[in-house]
């Protein structure tokens, strides 16, 4: 039986191991990681939907961790800093 092997892994441990401690480290996560996926998209000719891009984020294969990591961004700003998140989000 064949096993297979996650060649991911280290960047995802790197990834998941990053702790945020300053301001603006936080504030640059915050900014380069949409709040969503920046692909999907309608596209309309004449005024009419025509066709429906879906989002493919999902096939990113270290989606969760991004989002994880934007995520700590953002409890950082809020939760240590008590700074007003809304704008990112």
């Amino acid at each position: 039986m064949l096993q297979s092997i996650d060649w991911l892994y280290p960047l995802r441990y790197w990834i998941n191991g990053i702790q945020i401690r300053s301001t603006p480290i936080a504030h640059a996560i915050c900014r380069m990681i949409p709040i969503q996926c920046p692909f999907e998209r309608d596209i309309y000719l004449f005024g009419r939907k025509i066709a429906h891009i879906p989002p493919l984020c999902k096939l990113n294969p270290l989606y969760e961790e991004v989002v994880g990591l934007r995520f700590r961004a953002l409890c950082f700003l809020a939760d240590e800093c008590g700074e007003d998140v809304r704008g990112y989000c």
